[in-house]
């Protein structure tokens, strides 16, 4: 078990953990969570031994192995598959494990066709998946995983996924991916406010708990203060008076017993609103017969046709090199197809979030200066208030793009995205760089654009929370789906998923299956799900509405107590007091069915 006590850690005067303290034991998925820049990578650099803490203890039994995946690559053998058995623990049974190699170098894209491959002929993204293979197949007691999906394709994520929740030892995983981590872990832990808090349970159970607490916090600070200035006001009042000399001096011994709470500190989170351009028609663009490829002989996409209509939200979907950005290029002007081509409509105002753009940015530019770019009728004013949403405040946005790293770089490309008016966005891959909030924030502003919306991404939560019509490349094929992602899935689904499952066997396709008794099975699951989880919603909304009624009846208290106090009514205090602990009281005891009922509630979720 991994055991860290008092932990400490920082940077000259910024604070990154104060008296950490928590455990990971055999057997938990611990999701990290947190802000960007808040210690996650560096919480994992101080349990992989990278880095010391300036105060507090990590603990670990004897020959406990820890297996972090880094983007430090380094191979010493001349094909994949040998580099990849390198990471396989010794055993004293000889028995060859190179099929478990296999396996994992199939769910993670590295198909037979590679196993022969010079790693070092390998593109960066497959380089990075052959160091993940070689940590998975590494067997470590806890496993260190950083952005793991960063790299990876939708169906090697969904294997991944698969392979995690079979997972039988430790495990920890930072992901902006909140349905990934969701899926895959059993503990959440988020760093905050310089500590930690670990919960049993999703990430949702996490915040709403951490929400719910600096409320209360926040409330119960805010009569506090209400108190305090009251008895200072006492005390300032009667200070001369003699017959009150007891009274205020008791005042002033309770002010200093009790000391004084600090607000909580806003907590910045990027805010985007995209700036939408007015479109009189019905379809944007036409694309008829499309065809590409960088080689005749080598067409990555052939005859492909749809049109986009002024509120279509479309995912284009499939493994990495299939052709998706390249679709995205031909779209927005920047490659000419083979044959074909793309009809725009003349009020059609495109904004371009790819990752190749980043490249673009004009490295002597200051933050702001990029922006005004952006935009040439913005003012300076203007173009600040853009820096500050996209977390460049104050001489942050003076900054110059040539220091900036590639996270900072990107939120400067999304805040040109911001500034451009536009009808149509065209969005490769942009919540890699983000944290778990900001991808909130940016899927909530793509919900609210007016305009339509085609999107690159990886992630089945944006895909699933925005898509309404898909472009796949799968099976070496392009088609256009007008149906939603789970609908696609259940009608269709990934070729490629009939391949090695987690253990390595091959999974056999169902064969024979009747649709209808599918379908007829899935909605009486659905019914079930409903008379299970509609009573549990239903007293956590009751909860709720007590809780809100108790703490408004607390206020009540409060204030009379406030006045009995000033009044030096000591039956009346006596009396009051006892109902607010009788409030206070009854409210924990609510906080703590509330929680259970959380828990309960996402128990059976997963079941």
């Amino acid at each position: 078990m991994l055991q860290i006590t008092g932990l400490e850690k920082s940077y000259g005067t910024r604070v990154i953990f104060d008296g950490v303290s928590f455990t990971v034991a055999p057997g938990e998925r611990v999701g990290l969570v947190g802000r960007n820049g808040h210690g996650k990578t560096t919480l994992f650099r101080l349990i992989a031994g990278e880095e010391e803490p300036d105060a507090g203890a990590i603990t670990m039994p004897r020959n406990y192995r820890v297996g972090r995946l880094t983007q430090h690559i380094s191979f010493s053998e001349g094909t994949v598959l040998a580099e990849a058995c390198l990471a396989l623990p010794e055993t004293d049974d000889g028995v060859d494990e190179s099929y478990r190699v296999k396996a994992v170098l199939n769910g993670l894209g590295l198909g037979e066709e590679s196993f022969g491959a010079d790693p070092a002929s390998l593109s960066g993204g497959y380089q990075v998946r052959l160091c993940l293979a070689k940590v998975l197949v590494s067997v470590p007691d806890l496993l260190l995983l950083d952005e793991p999906t960063n790299y990876l394709d939708i169906v090697s994520i969904r294997w991944l996924g698969k392979f995690l929740r079979s997972w039988k030892g430790g495990l920890m995983l930072i992901t902006h991916d909140r349905d990934f981590m969701d899926s895959v872990s059993t503990h959440t832990l988020a760093i905050h406010r310089g500590g930690v808090r670990k919960v049993q349970g999703t990430t949702g159970k996490l915040y709403h708990q951490i929400a719910e607490e600096e409320e209360i916090y926040e409330k119960t600070r805010a009569n506090d203060e209400k108190k305090r200035q009251e008895i200072e006001k006492f005390i300032d009042r009667f200070r001369a008076k003699a017959t009150k000399a007891s009274a205020v001096q008791s005042r002033i011994k309770m002010l200093e017993k009790t000391g004084r709470n600090e607000a909580l500190e806003n907590i910045k989170t990027l805010e985007f609103e995209f700036n939408a351009a007015p479109f009189p028609g019905k379809t944007l663009l036409t694309a008829s017969g499309l065809a590409f490829g960088y080689a005749p002989d080598k067409l990555l996409f052939n005859g492909l046709s749809f049109s986009v209509g002024k509120k279509d939200r479309i995912a284009v979907i499939g493994k990495n090199g299939k052709g998706k950005t390249t679709l995205l290029n031909v779209l927005a002007g920047e490659f000419a197809p083979l044959s074909g081509g793309v009809e725009a409509h003349p009020n059609l105002k495109t904004a371009y979030f790819g990752q190749t753009n980043i490249d673009r940015l004009n490295p002597a530019h200051t933050v702001e200066a990029e922006l005004i770019e952006a935009h040439q009728d913005f003012s300076r004013a203007g173009a600040r208030r853009v820096a500050g949403a996209m977390m460049f405040e104050g001489d942050d946005a003076l900054k110059k793009i040539s220091v900036l790293s590639g996270g900072e770089r990107s939120r400067v490309l999304l805040g040109k995205l911001l500034l451009s008016p536009a009808n149509l966005l065209l969005l490769d891959e942009p919540t890699n760089h983000l944290d778990m909030h900001s991808v909130d924030s940016l899927v909530a502003a793509v919900a609210d654009f007016p305009g339509a919306v085609i999107i690159v991404t990886h992630s089945e939560m944006l895909i699933r929370s925005l898509a309404t019509r898909l472009i796949v490349f799968d099976g070496g094929k392009v088609e256009v789906h007008d149906r939603a992602y789970d609908d696609f899935l259940d009608k269709t689904g990934w070729s490629d998923e009939a391949g090695f499952s987690a253990s390595g066997q091959a999974k056999e396709r169902v064969k024979g299956v009747n649709r209808k008794e599918e379908r007829r099975a899935r909605a009486a699951l659905q019914n079930e799900r409903a008379r299970a989880m509609t009573p549990l919603k239903k007293r956590m909304q009751e909860i709720e509405a007590e809780i809100i009624t108790m703490e408004e009846e607390m206020k009540i208290v409060d204030e009379a107590l406030a006045a009995a106090s000033e009044a030096a009514d000591a039956a009346a205090i006596a009396g009051l007091a006892k109902t607010h602990k009788d409030i206070k009281e009854g409210v924990d005891a609510l906080f703590d069915e509330l929680n259970a009922l959380h828990l309960e509630h996402d128990t059976r979720m997963k079941e």
